[in-house]
């Protein structure tokens, strides 16, 4: 109860601090056009709304650099869990079973994904350096086949 009072706190100060990119409505409803792409890359018009799904902010990158439109905190990897894969691809499997598990005690952020997503295209924002061990990777999966 607590975690999502907070949640909603942080919610609502992050659609505050953000901007919001203006998008045509395309009316599509299929949630097909999520894209991912790592921070440190540069920021491109097709990339529609930029969401970091990141718990820390990247090093070295400021707001103006990363171009985000906003930072869901709360639906990242929690702490304990992203220190202990430590980006170790030998705990993929269990890494992607025990965040899957997270997100469906935070449907609240999930069900907001989803809505940004239907509304246009979306690009979940990571720092990691791998490309295919990283919770975008398994946020967009789970965006697109549910």
């Amino acid at each position: 109860m607590e975690k999502k009072r907070r949640d909603r706190e942080l919610m609502k100060m992050l659609r505050g601090n953000f901007p919001r990119v203006i998008r045509e409505a395309s009316g599509n409803s299929q949630m097909t056009n999520i894209r991912i792409k790592r921070a440190y890359e540069e920021p491109d018009r097709e990339d529609g709304t930029r969401i970091l799904v990141d718990r820390l902010w990247p090093r070295g990158l400021t707001k103006e650099k990363a171009k985000v439109d906003l930072w869901l905190k709360g639906v990242a990897p929690s702490t304990e869990l992203r220190k202990w894969f430590a980006h170790d691809p030998g705990k993929w499997a269990e890494f992607q079973s025990r965040y899957r598990e997270e997100l469906k005690r935070n449907e609240e952020q999930v069900s907001f994904l989803r809505r940004e997503a239907a509304k246009g295209t979306v690009t979940l924002v990571y720092g990691a350096k791998d490309r295919q061990h990283n919770e975008a990777v398994i946020l967009q999966r789970l965006l697109t086949t549910k």
